[in-house]
């Protein structure tokens, strides 16, 4: 690379919509908001985009990914993973379906030949998932504020700075969804009485409906040629 400066990509992934499952999205929205970089950095709302990231991936020398994962730890603990052991801990237990995909897309970049030098995952063992709607929980939260210094720190060692904003972004500025901004996704969300958190009341604790004895043979017949069905 000679004497340019290495290019980096901070990168936040997972779904709003499943309460902890937003950690990674909020993380680099609150980055984006206190911390600006030079324009060989992109601080990048990934969502649940997968494959669609893969040029992203190929264009960084260093790689910072916000997420919520699954390690077996107590619930919002943070861990940090670097190199080679970050797809290993992306894919060992699924908790939505970005993540496989994600572990595809560092495989794809890898077999494509650009795979970035220096990789850091910074995750949080989350909370509560199974919330659709749902925000994050105190403890995921708070493990925001030292997630960005872990980061700022990985970046600094790699020679890449931040400079602290003068003043912090208003929420409007956000990089991510303007709808989903963290005041306006928990102020306008109903309460548990008006809004049931977990489906359809009405249908859950009906009588008549009950789910699949077997869903792996249902879905095995439901995809199978009409001649093969008899």
């Amino acid at each position: 690379m000679g004497g340019e400066a290495p290019t980096a990509l901070v990168l936040g992934i997972g779904n709003l919509l499943w309460a902890d499952e937003g950690f990674g999205v909020r993380a680099v929205e609150e980055l984006h908001r206190r911390y600006r970089f030079d324009d060989n950095v992109l601080v990048m709302d990934g969502g649940t985009q997968g494959v669609y990231l893969v040029q992203h991936i190929r264009d960084a020398d260093i790689l910072v990914v916000f997420d919520a994962v699954d390690y077996g730890l107590p619930p919002g603990t943070l861990k940090l993973v670097q190199g080679d052991e970050v797809p290993k801990f992306l894919g060992a237990k699924k908790i939505s379906l970005h993540q496989t995909g994600f572990q595809e897309v560092l495989a794809m970049a890898e077999m494509l030949g650009d795979y970035p030098r220096h990789l850091l995952l910074i995750g949080v063992q989350p909370v509560e998932l199974d919330d659709y709607g749902g925000s994050l929980r105190p403890a995921v939260k708070a493990q925001i504020e030292p997630s960005i210094r872990h980061a700022l720190q990985f970046l600094a060692d790699h020679g890449i700075q931040a400079t602290e904003r003068d003043g912090e972004l208003s929420e409007d500025d956000t990089i991510a969804s303007l709808e989903m901004t963290l005041g306006r996704y928990e102020g306008g969300r109903p309460d548990a009485a008006s809004a049931y958190r977990h489906g359809d009341d009405r249908v859950v604790s009906a009588s008549g409906w009950s789910g699949p004895s077997d869903f792996e043979a249902e879905m095995e017949a439901l995809v199978k040629h009409p001649a093969e069905r008899g």
